[in-house]
């Protein structure tokens, strides 16, 4: 599985976010300096970010961005669907519109399992987890894991 610079991108974006709730709203200038993103590339994440109501934006001289709601209702997940789409894809398929046959048939319940665990994990940790370096401990126990950090 790839995570891709768009989706790594948008969660930095929205976790810039989620640290300053509160403050008002953050200009794009502002995020992509702080999080060293391409300006015009941010740009076009943002819009996704907002049509997937993730954030929200205001123009004008005090505008900017800000979280659509609480950072604690927003998990990974959401953010890497609103800028890419489905979490874990075949081809561009969601593993449940593929069908194999014969000695490939073992395949679908691979991918499905798989599918399932990257979403437990995305699905399971909120904005609110990032802005507090608090992780939840089945994903700090994976991390921790020595061969989590190999490439073999």
């Amino acid at each position: 599985m790839r995570i891709s610079a768009r989706a790594d991108y948008a969660v930095r974006a929205v976790l810039e976010l989620a640290v300053r709730q509160g403050n008002g709203p953050v200009k794009a200038e502002e995020i992509a300096a702080t999080q060293g993103i391409p300006h015009k590339f941010l740009e076009g994440i943002l819009g996704d970010l907002r049509r997937g109501g993730i954030v929200d934006s205001r123009r004008g001289g005090g505008g900017g961005y800000r979280l659509a709601r609480d950072a604690a209702a927003v998990t990974v997940a959401d953010v890497i669907r609103a800028v890419d789409g489905p979490i874990v894809s075949v081809r561009g398929e969601r593993p449940t519109g593929l069908a194999y046959t014969g000695t490939a048939q073992p395949l679908l319940p691979l991918w499905i399992a798989l599918r399932a665990n990257v979403r437990r994990i995305l699905e399971g940790v909120t904005l609110a987890d990032l802005a507090a370096d608090a992780l939840p401990e089945p994903v700090r126990a994976l991390a921790a894991e020595p061969a989590a950090w190999e490439n073999p």
